[in-house]
């Protein structure tokens, strides 16, 4: 096997992936306790000791909350920003293994090549990833995966990062009516989501793909599904002219399940 991508979770409540390529298994992101991650290992065959490092794109606890009992794996590394790294460890006591990197400075972690890029989002130095991996032969082909979510607006820069990319994980978090009729949520957090600095509406996602030209893209996912203002079928049917303009498989990860959400090669 070359490589092997799945979500193992996607949604306001917690987000996790697992990547596995010829010398290098890690996971991006870890929104769901250290428990639960590893019985989501455990459903793909996989275990926590096989893998070498977790990448974490900002400290919220959709995307962190994990370090806390995933930290007492001495194997794992994990890669963050001074920033958020700073702000995850100050809520700990135990002791995490960081590796520092700095946002906008590609680096390698053993087969991969590790592109970490700033988004425009409510935390300390949130980032999104592109990571690079294989060789351009038949046995180990190049391929590139962009995970991208918790951004409020899309800048050129971000549209030009993920043109080139195999694999799109992009956040399609809310429809805009449903959020704004939810009466669970007060409305400064109705504000919060729907800034520059929140997520992603459907409307935002779908004009980011359609902007696009001449994409690369082999799969898009689009993830990080509000459970309460956004709805699966409503998600395919919106995105579904992306699939037949852009020639590509279009996968909405369900908020309740992940099931099925992987690629390999």
């Amino acid at each position: 096997m070359g490589y092997y991508f799945r979500i193992l979770g996607s949604s306001s409540s917690g987000n996790c992936a697992l990547l596995k390529t010829e010398n290098s298994t890690v996971l991006i992101d870890a929104g769901f306790s250290g428990k639960r991650i590893c019985e989501m290992l455990a459903e793909t065959g996989e275990c926590i000791e096989n893998v070498d490092a977790v990448f974490i794109t900002h400290e919220h606890s959709d995307h962190a909350s994990g370090v806390k009992g995933l930290a007492r794996h001495k194997n794992l590394i994990f890669h963050a920003n001074a920033d958020t790294a700073h702000a995850i460890q100050r809520k700990l006591t135990r002791r995490v293994t960081w590796s520092l990197f700095e946002t906008g400075r590609p680096f390698l972690f053993r087969d991969l090549e590790v592109s970490p890029f700033s988004v425009p989002h409510d935390a300390y130095d949130p980032v999104a990833f592109v990571f690079a991996w294989g060789e351009n032969d038949l046995f180990n082909p190049s391929r590139k995966l962009a995970w991208l979510t918790d951004l409020g607006y899309v800048p050129n820069l971000i549209k030009q990062k993920i043109l080139d990319v195999d694999y799109l994980v992009v956040e399609a978090n809310h429809d805009i009516k449903m959020l704004e009729m939810d009466n669970r949520r007060p409305w400064s957090l109705k504000q919060r989501i729907l800034g520059r600095h929140g997520h992603l509406s459907n409307k935002a996602a779908l004009a980011l793909l359609q902007e696009a030209e001449n994409p690369n893209w082999r799969k898009v996912f689009l993830a990080h599904l509000s459970k309460d203002c956004n709805n699966v079928d409503l998600v395919r049917r919106t995105f579904q002219p992306i699939e037949i303009s852009h020639q590509c498989s279009m996968e909405v990860v369900n908020p309740d399940s992940a099931k099925g959400m992987e690629v390999t090669g």
